[in-house]
């Protein structure tokens, strides 16, 4: 189910879903680099103000799951409009900073993206832009991400399956909001 913090900004309800920690696991793969398996956090927040907040941070894992370095980190604001189109500014440790439009599906948690700018520092790697699929899929977190170099087309590189991180304060309020319990626990399940 779906929490809507009453202190969010009414205009991001349709991208609610999103919102808290998630932490799970991908695979990276792309030309010229070592494919690995990926550990990621990401991070969806709100103030009030018509943004979310985004942070994501990944690490290469070795065959038994453990960290073994950092992979890549992104920081940035996601918006979106009354038509459901959606904008994002992000900058990566890489030395990388992008706009990203696109749009949330109708009837679905579903977010498709596309780079509209792309500026590099000179310390980057290559990079002329990529697409993204971000969806809410069974209570779970989904992502592919696409990626364009000079010498590569678009291609996928990376893809992760999140799940959400409850917090004790969520916990807490679960509990306070539960139905009372019936006298015949079954009537519970009708």
């Amino acid at each position: 189910m779906i929490q809507i913090p009453s202190d969010l900004n009414p205009g991001l309800v349709p991208l609610a879903f999103l919102l808290g920690t998630w932490e799970g696991a991908g695979v990276f793969d792309f030309p010229g680099e070592e494919k690995c398996n990926f550990g990621q956090e990401v991070v969806f927040s709100h103030d009030g103000r018509d943004f979310l907040a985004y942070t994501s941070h990944s690490w290469v894992l070795d065959a038994e799951g453990n960290k073994v370095r950092p992979l890549e980190s992104e920081s940035g604001y996601w918006r979106i409009d009354k038509d459901r189109k959606v904008e994002i500014v992000m900058v990566r440790d890489q030395g990388v900073v992008e706009v990203w439009y696109g749009e949330l599906a109708d009837q679905k948690p579903q977010i498709d993206l596309v780079t509209d700018a792309v500026a590099r520092t000179a310390a980057s790697g290559p990079y002329s832009g990529g697409k993204r699929l971000y969806g809410y899929v069974k209570s779970d977190l989904m992502w592919v991400g696409e990626k364009a170099t000079p010498e590569v087309e678009l291609r996928p590189y990376m893809s992760a399956q999140l799940k959400k991180v409850v917090t004790p304060e969520e916990i807490a309020d679960m509990a306070r909001n539960l139905p009372e319990l019936p006298e015949d626990g079954i009537a519970f399940f009708r």
